[in-house]
């Protein structure tokens, strides 16, 4: 019996690719937010207020977080990828290397080409990471387990744990700005288009090989 290939199977080394590659640009668009000085991502403001309050590097903070938060799947019965370990991880480390190497500019529009280019950048690593289908990350994973076990829409869900993290995060010394509001009007629409550039097409299972008298052997 033939037995064909599960869909992108034959795409793992591209798939591999994308996932660390987003993962890594993740943490570099953060850095682009922070050294732009004009406002964060909502759990880029959470993070930092932490790394504020504790001493910590926004890296160091990223990964505690993002594992405190994984262990928040484990009641809502969500199931960790490779692509959410992953995450845990490589975002917080490529935080901090961005971060040791980035100046903090004066003038503003350097600062505001920062911050642009962060936003950007983080919506094109979210469609990287994301079209390689290895697993959300530990956040993407709280919003959907909650939406699951809530039964509230996936926007509703979203925007209640922003609106939480932004909240702390600036209670805490975070920035939040224009670049945080120009960030949550934007990431949508940008990760969308990213997801549909960089997804990752099935490979096609190859034809049913023929049995000896001309008959076809179907899976």
């Amino acid at each position: 019996m033939f037995l064909a290939p599960r869909p992108h199977a034959r795409r793992l080394p591209r798939r591999l690719f994308q996932l660390f590659t987003g993962l890594v640009l993740y943490g570099v668009s953060v850095a682009l937010l922070v050294r732009g000085g004009l406002g964060l991502e909502p759990w880029g403001v959470f993070q930092q207020g932490l790394s504020e309050l504790t001493g910590l590097t926004m890296g160091t903070v990223s990964i505690v977080v993002g594992a405190a938060v994984l262990l928040l799947w484990i009641p809502l019965r969500q199931r960790p990828g490779l692509g959410t370990v992953c995450n845990v991880f490589l975002v917080g480390l490529a935080l901090d290397a961005a971060l040791a190497v980035l100046p903090a500019p004066e003038p503003l529009a350097a600062r505001v080409a920062l911050m642009i280019s962060g936003v950007v950048l983080n919506g094109a690593a979210t469609g990287l990471y994301i079209a390689a289908r290895f697993g959300p990350g530990p956040r993407d994973g709280l919003m959907t387990g909650l939406h699951q076990v809530t039964g509230r829409s996936v926007r509703l869900v979203r925007t209640g744990i922003e609106v939480l993290v932004v909240a702390s995060g600036f209670l805490l010394g975070g920035t939040v700005g224009i670049g945080t509001v120009v960030y949550a009007l934007s990431i949508g629409p940008l990760a969308q288009w990213f997801l549909r550039l960089f997804a990752v097409p099935a490979t096609p299972a190859p034809a049913p090989a023929p049995a000896p008298g001309g008959a076809i052997l179907r899976p």
